[in-house]
């Protein structure tokens, strides 16, 4: 009874970080890093638990912009429709969410290149030296680009060009370190993207590459087994990373609107300082 209270709690921490560090532009794959380097901890969740969590953020970004979501949903089943029935009129020229579903895929081409690199550049800047500068790197985008003249562009005048750089800055955030809503949302920012509208991109972005992410991740989960066990444990995790993941946007929506998204340029450089420090002292001491 003990260890599955136990389990339970660590499946609601596990939400609440992921739902947190998902939006915010603060690394999680760079707190992950340097917690693992640090403090000696180890993934404890499974492969199938992280998708689970990662499904639970997918949530509160569809519950957020439902309205988006429902409205693409629409146009891609029109398109598919007019499709079907070789009707060139429905075809025709995109509806605003059918031209938000074009520069989200155009933003998700750039991923689709970095694949069959992806692994290798984990590998490669997943210590503690390289996180500490790329956090560092990540705070002074966040603070010139919260600096930036407001932008007017929106799902109308976003171009393709635009997107693409968009979905540029998303490869370069799978780098440890590099906050994944941080340079996007900065990137649109630097494209002269309206606030509102660089902090909706950038969510609605997450939904490909996330799902993409996670579901070439279904069969390694799959083949690890479920103990039932576990599973309130991680209905628990899911509900909790929605919810917190859901407040966390509300949160960069209304830091982003009032011109105060660079404040997190501030934590950025104060863990990023102090890690590089720490990971330059700790390892010449224990020589």
């Amino acid at each position: 009874m003990e260890g599955s209270g136990l389990n339970l709690i660590q499946s609601i921490l596990m939400g609440v970080i992921q739902g947190i560090a998902e939006f915010l532009p603060i690394s999680s794959s760079g707190h992950l890093v340097l917690f693992e380097t640090f403090f000696g901890m180890k993934e404890t969740e499974s492969m199938l638990f992280s998708v689970l969590l990662h499904l639970g953020t997918l949530i509160s970004v569809c519950i957020y912009y439902r309205k988006d979501v429902w409205e693409m949903l629409r146009a891609f089943g029109a398109w598919v429709t007019a499709l079907v029935k070789r009707d060139p009129k429905g075809m025709g020229r995109p509806t605003p969410a059918g031209r938000m579903i074009i520069l989200l895929v155009t933003a998700t081409l750039p991923l689709v290149v970095l694949l069959p690199i992806h692994k290798w550049l984990e590998r490669t800047f997943s210590h503690n030296i390289s996180v500490s500068i790329a956090m560092l790197l990540t705070g002074f985008l966040l603070f010139f680009s919260d600096r930036r003249a407001k932008g007017h562009k929106n799902a109308k005048s976003a171009t393709l060009v635009d997107a693409l750089l968009v979905g540029a800055a998303q490869a370069v955030g799978t780098i440890p370190g590099i906050s994944r809503s941080g340079i996007t949302i900065s990137t649109g920012l630097f494209r002269g993207f309206d606030r509102k509208f660089a902090v909706r991109f950038s969510f609605l972005m997450s939904l490909p590459a996330v799902l993409g992410a996670n579901l070439l991740k279904i069969g390694e989960a799959a083949a690890e087994g479920v103990d039932p066990a576990l599973i309130p444990g991680y209905i628990a995790g899911v509900i909790v990373a929605a919810v917190v993941g859901y407040f966390a946007i509300r949160l960069v929506n209304l830091l982003s609107d009032k011109g105060r998204f660079g404040m997190f340029a501030y934590y950025c450089w104060v863990v990023g300082l102090g890690s590089l420090i720490a990971g330059i002292i700790v390892p010449f001491f224990s020589k």
